[in-house]
């Protein structure tokens, strides 16, 4: 819906049938990993609370397939390429669906899990929208790159809390490979990026709502990355890390809300 308001001017309408097709898409994405069982159950060793949720991991897989497919009838068959093609690399990113002699998904690569994780959700938010509305993507090539370079801090920053857990499995993700000092030295300079191709983005298409907007998010995402830093908690990096993607979407949609 941020990308949106910058292409269309005004704020979209809260529901859509790209916006259906989004979100059915995630709940299908994160819960069918939770229904295959030995997937869950290998992933997070506790068989117990799969067994706790397993009814509303089955209720959200349903809802998520009913608002998909529903919104198929609406959309460009651009849209739905777009789609299918996202869909092959989210569920191999939680499945292991690769073609190699040992099952391994794509989460089961280091450096290869950030950038397809960045990449999905930066084409899910940023450039089906473009599409949606039939809009040149070379237009807005920093759109595009303002939410690459977010998603990906914010990869980094889980990437931090799964350090040891990574390790574990012999898995040697971004923070492994070069440390936890350098790890947040590397969310400072993304968090310099970011402000700055916001500032380009302010200059293409003037909008000081979302200008500040975009720079009090990497303010509040400094301030978070250093809290998780000296706290961290799964609680607190689910409420606040993730919650640095909606604080950005509020902020820059605000004035028309």
């Amino acid at each position: 819906m941020a990308t949106e308001r910058l292409i269309n001017i005004i704020t979209p309408p809260f529901t859509s049938p790209l916006h259906l097709l989004v979100f059915g898409s995630t709940l299908l994405v994160y819960n069918a990993p939770r229904i295959l069982r030995k997937a869950f159950a290998d992933e997070n060793n506790s068989r117990g609370l799969y067994r706790n949720y397993r009814f509303w991991y089955f209720i959200f897989f349903a809802a998520g397939a009913v608002m998909a497919v529903s919104s198929f009838f609406w959309l460009s068959w651009r849209i739905l390429i777009a789609s299918g093609i996202l869909s092959i690399f989210a569920f191999a990113y939680s499945l292991p669906l690769l073609p190699l002699k040992k099952k391994k998904r794509l989460r089961d690569f280091g450096w290869l899990k950030i950038i397809v994780l960045a990449t999905v959700w930066t084409v899910a938010t940023s450039v089906l929208p473009l599409l949606y509305h039939n809009k040149n993507i070379n237009s807005y090539p920093f759109e595009i790159l303002l939410r690459f370079v977010l998603i990906f801090i914010l990869c980094v920053v889980f990437d931090i809390r799964d350090m040891q857990t990574d390790l574990q499995n012999d898995l040697y993700t971004l923070p492994n490979k070069m440390g936890l000092t350098n790890s947040f030295r590397l969310i400072n300079i993304m968090l310099v990026i970011f402000a700055g191709l916001s500032i380009v983005q302010y200059i293409r298409y003037p909008s000081l709502e979302r200008l500040v907007g975009a720079l009090l998010t990497a303010v509040t995402t400094r301030i978070v990355a250093g809290y998780l830093q000296r706290h961290p908690s799964y609680r607190a990096y689910m409420s606040l890390a993730d919650g640095m993607m909606m604080l950005y979407s509020l902020l820059v949609m605000a004035p028309n809300l």
